[in-house]
């Protein structure tokens, strides 16, 4: 039985999701928008409100751990001097996620992930 048991495995051994998950987030932080499936949209949309949460306050125990996870220092830059700023004011909801309807090939709803304007 799956009692208490969290989140979506995508058919992938553990590092592959992880290492996709991390590249879904840098392509995020690096478009600010993005085209995916819902399914890995609504796994990565609480990843990222996360690391907007710790990247409001530029310090270095933030950035360290911000660089753990996504380990690309390009993105780890662009979070903590353009993004992280723009919400200062904000308690949550940094993302949304926009309904594009299915994709032709397997049918698979497909979304949109992006930044919501300060």
């Amino acid at each position: 039985m799956r009692h208490g048991v969290a989140g979506r495995k995508f058919d992938r051994p553990t590092g592959q999701r992880l290492s996709m998950f991390r590249n879904l987030l840098i392509s995020v932080i690096a478009h600010e928008r993005i085209r995916t499936t819902e399914a890995k949209a609504k796994e990565i949309q609480p990843m990222i409100e996360h690391l907007v949460r710790i990247s409001v306050e530029d310090n270095i125990p933030s950035r360290r751990i911000v660089t753990s996870k996504l380990s690309n220092s390009a993105a780890v830059n662009k979070l903590f001097t353009v993004i992280g700023p723009r919400y200062t004011d904000r308690k949550g909801g940094y993302t949304r996620i926009i309904k594009l309807g299915t994709r032709l090939g397997d049918n698979a709803e497909m979304v949109i992930i992006e930044f919501v304007p300060a």
